[in-house]
């Protein structure tokens, strides 16, 4: 059987799907991969076969319209969301021709997208084959879905349709205790398997030390030009705590951080590995990364930089497993105070690894490629 899956533009979304296509190529069937120009090494990275789709960033298609006018951010938390989603939409739009030229040369039997890619949906009934959505992390607003309906509204209704395609799967990786609501149509609930961008290992990484590891991270888009500062103020508000502190950050992004190089650990590190060791994590609310965390039974510091990250983390919190500060609590004071309260109550600790036992409950990416073929088979 062919497979084709569809991935946004950031590494997390290479790396929530690698697992299922992976486990699908390993079971003998054939997969590609369709990526916008700068995630293709992400996706061959993981050993999976890739097609570029797209040249354009998501930042172009987030910030520039189709007639390549600058529009500029909503105020509002509801108008971010359909901004966001519009931009998802013209990620969609830009990469179709692209994927049309791929299906009518290579005839996928289904098509699998990552919670965000639209452009699934639509070259899946084109081709007249199953639709599987796959979730990203703990979930997106239905807000976003909203406003990529109306931006692709000339695509949709050249193909005779009144709203986005229906997927006839979800695959969903949120544990269901986090998952916000019911999806629309079937769901497959799938073990949530962590995938980094790899590198050598040294041993202090794999191995705990005589205090408390903290890791601190704003993610792996994280650059000089973004979000820099964002990170240096996690580092600052931990940073005189009695802790291990470790900081993971692309080398270029670490070597500008302003710390204690005696005391403070930096650089690009496989989290999944690290956080095995960790006692906290404090983090920007990525999906990737809090999965990552509560896979390994790591208890979280929340620090949302997106307000449509905002309500899965405090999902977290709800369970027990974090603290999640909100743009207008995020001081150092009390992000220090906040992490003391974390290593320092135990419940936190319990209700991280009552989620992790949760994670490996669920189905394995192999068995979920059975319900794959059940789909595709008809």
């Amino acid at each position: 059987m062919k497979m084709l899956f569809l991935t946004g533009g950031s590494p997390a979304t290479v790396f929530a799907l690698a697992p299922l296509a992976v486990a699908a190529r390993l079971q003998g069937h054939q997969v590609l991969v369709a990526s916008p120009d700068e995630m293709v090494p992400f996706a061959s990275g993981v050993g999976l076969p890739t097609v570029p789709v797209t040249s354009g960033t998501m930042r172009q298609f987030m910030f520039r319209d189709r007639d390549d006018h600058a529009l500029g951010l909503p105020a509002g938390p509801h108008e971010r969301l359909r901004f966001n989603g519009r931009g998802f939409g013209r990620f969609a739009a830009a990469s179709l021709p692209a994927l049309r030229g791929l299906a009518a040369d290579w005839g996928p039997d289904l098509v699998v997208g990552g919670s965000l890619c639209y452009a699934a949906g639509l070259i899946a009934h084109e081709s007249g084959v199953p639709f599987v959505r796959h979730t990203w992390d703990l979930g997106e607003p239905p807000g976003i879905d909203a406003g990529a309906a109306e931006e692709l509204a000339p695509e949709l209704s050249a193909l005779g349709l009144t709203g986005l395609p229906e997927a006839g799967l979800w695959v969903d990786i949120c544990p269901p205790s986090l998952r916000a609501a019911p999806a629309p149509g079937p769901r497959q609930s799938m073990r949530f398997v962590p995938y980094n961008e790899q590198r050598a290992l040294r041993p202090w990484m794999y191995r705990g030390g005589d205090r408390p590891r903290v890791c601190v991270t704003a993610g792996s888009r994280v650059s000089r030009e973004a979000e820099v500062a964002y990170l240096q103020e996690l580092v600052d508000s931990v940073a005189d705590l009695d802790v291990e502190l470790v900081v993971a950050a692309p080398e270029a992004v670490a070597k500008d951080l302003k710390a204690d190089p005696e005391r403070v650990r930096a650089g690009w590190i496989p989290l999944d590995v690290l956080l095995t060791t960790c006692r906290l994590i404090v983090h920007h609310g990525g999906g990737q990364t809090s999965l990552t965390a509560l896979d390994a039974g790591v208890p979280q510091l929340l620090i949302p930089n997106l307000p449509k990250m905002l309500p899965p983390c405090e999902r977290v919190s709800a369970r027990g497993a974090a603290i999640t500060l909100p743009e207008d609590r995020q001081t150092t004071a009390r992000l220090r105070a906040a992490a003391e309260e974390i290593l320092h109550t135990p419940s936190y600790l319990a209700a991280a690894r009552e989620i992790s036992a949760e994670i490996a409950e669920q189905p394995a990416p192999a068995e979920v490629v059975a319900a794959l073929e059940a789909l595709a088979h008809g």
